[in-house]
C-alpha cells in the first residue's frame, strides 16, 4: 500500500502535499477536506485543483536552470 501511495504522490500533481507543507497541515486531512468539499459542491474544487496543479508545474519549469548557447 505504501508503494501505491508513494507512486501516486510522485506521479500526481502534488497540490495537496504542497498546500499542506505551506500551511503546516497534514496532507491526509487536506485530501479528505478536498474530497468532502468536492462532493458537497458538485466538483467545483476540481477546477481549483487543476489550476493549482498547472501553476505548480509552470513554476517548476520556470525555476529550472537553462543552459544557453553562450554557456558552452
Amino acid at each position: 500500500m505504501k508503494n501505491i501511495q508513494h507512486f501516486l504522490e510522485t506521479q500526481a500533481f502534488g497540490v495537496c502535499t504542497k498546500v499542506g507543507e505551506k500551511l503546516g497541515f497534514a496532507t491526509s486531512s487536506i485530501r479528505l477536506y478536498f474530497i468532502y468539499l468536492s462532493f458537497l459542491t458538485f466538483g467545483s474544487p476540481l477546477l481549483v485543483y487543476l489550476v493549482l496543479a498547472f501553476w505548480l508545474n509552470v513554476r517548476k519549469h520556470l525555476r529550472r536552470e537553462r543552459s544557453t548557447v553562450w554557456d558552452i
